[in-house]
């Protein structure tokens, strides 16, 4: 990679943290993310977000994987990993006879991979951890049917990471690893009600600041046979622990122009939670040009503490109901041969999987399952990789359907390799 490559790369890294950059914030359309902490991701690349989200068991050298801090041993000693993500949105949704449509994208995450010695790896980025993004109204009725005015619901934010990586490999086909992060965002919910006669107009907001950290723990094991096969089993955790942060809530009558009243002010730690999180893959790769996976992860957000905002006499104004989600999900990658033609050269992938949520609206579940493809394109001339994918992905809640939601997703990663620049400093 040219010397003005890694300039634009680092700039554009200071400045995304420096300007408290919110990843995926516009990615997310869902009103489904109101819920909570929003709609939370796997640290998928965009190279994985097309074979499904796999990479719990994924050791590729030339891939950066932050799904499991293991894989960083994986890397070449002499080589250098930057990969950058960015994607495109499209949403059509549907309520009874109520339809809409909505666009967003943004950048999804920047991380980098380098070498410790011979035998250890690093990693460091900035990846999304949760997203919010929602628009949408209706009437306000009495028991009566007659309309007492209109409400509207909005909301934005999210939490990211600034995660740095370690891994080992203690002996041969074994690796270890570890993410530490630290954990930042904001979340904002409005409600906004206005009656019927339109004369008077209120805002309830609902603000949640975190400011903490996170850990991600993860090994693999590969076993090679026959020169070309090899099988490689992962497994990742990450511990519960309280969020650290604060939230409040804001009543302000728009109408009369008063002075926000600040309700249910309350610090986070021990009321607010992240819970278990475990992953296992199962991984087969063919001399390095056919590999397929299986994962499944767990998260026991049953158990994870959320006490909504309350005010003085300790009524619940904003709350929400979690349950465990669970993930699974199968990848396909080939490239037809590593020398020959451009299309020859070209990697191609697709992946499918199927998600419960956490999040709960009211008794019912939400469920989501998904289909990928996408291919990397190598540059002429460099061993930058363009991952250029196309997703699908439907969304709705169970056993009551509410709001249905259908995604179209491009997805675009640009991997930069600078093993050349690595063997030149040593010449």
């Amino acid at each position: 990679m040219n010397h003005y490559k890694r300039i634009l790369f680092v700039a554009a890294f200071v400045l995304s943290i420096g300007g408290g950059l919110s990843l995926n914030a516009q990615n997310e359309q869902s009103p489904y993310s109101r819920y909570g902490y929003g709609m939370v991701g796997d640290y998928a690349t965009s190279a994985q977000r097309n074979m499904g989200g796999v990479g719990i068991a994924m050791t590729d050298g030339r891939q950066i994987n932050v799904m499991n801090p293991a894989s960083y041993a994986g890397t070449d000693s002499l080589t250098l990993l930057w990969d950058v993500g960015v994607d495109l949105t499209r949403l059509w949704s549907k309520e009874n006879d109520a339809t809409g449509k909505s666009f967003g994208g943004g950048l999804d995450y920047l991380t980098m991979q380098f070498p410790i010695g011979k035998y250890m790896g690093g990693s460091i980025g900035l990846v999304p951890f949760s997203s919010v993004g929602y628009s949408f109204g209706g009437d306000v009725k009495d028991n009566e049917g007659s309309s007492l005015g209109t409400s509207s619901n909005s909301g934005y934010g999210g939490l990211n990471e600034l995660y740095v990586g370690i891994a080992g490999r203690p002996f041969k086909g074994f690796t270890i690893g570890a993410n530490i992060a630290y954990q930042f965002g904001n979340i904002v919910n409005d409600t906004y009600i206005t009656e019927a006669d339109g004369t008077s107009q209120a805002l309830f907001e609902q603000v949640m600041e975190v400011r903490d950290w996170n850990l991600q723990l993860g090994i693999q094991y590969t076993h090679e046979f026959r020169a070309k096969h090899r099988f490689t089993v992962g497994l990742t955790y990450s511990p519960e622990k309280d969020f650290h942060g604060k939230t409040w809530g804001v009543n302000y009558d728009i109408s009369l122009n008063e002075t926000p009243d600040t309700v249910g002010y309350a610090r986070m730690k021990g009321t607010y939670s992240k819970p278990h999180a475990f992953g296992a893959g199962l991984n087969y790769t063919y001399d390095r040009r056919i590999m397929v996976e299986g994962d499944f992860s767990f998260q026991q957000w049953s158990k994870a503490k959320f006490a909504g905002i309350r005010d003085d006499e300790g009524n619940v104004l904003s709350g929400s109901r979690f349950d465990d989600r669970w993930k699974a999900a199968l990848g396909f990658q080939l490239l037809p041969r590593i020398r020959g033609n451009y299309f020859q050269r070209m990697t191609y992938r697709c992946g499918v999987n199927y998600t419960r949520d956490y999040v709960m609206a009211g008794n019912n579940h939400v469920r989501e399952y998904g289909v990928a493809v996408g291919f990397g394109m190598p540059t002429l001339g460099t061993k930058t990789i363009i991952n250029l994918g196309f997703e699908y992905k439907h969304r709705q809640a169970y056993p009551q359907s509410l709001v249905t939601e259908n995604y179209f997703n491009i997805t675009l990663g640009i991997n930069f390799n600078e093993f050349a620049f690595w063997k030149d400093k040593i010449r």
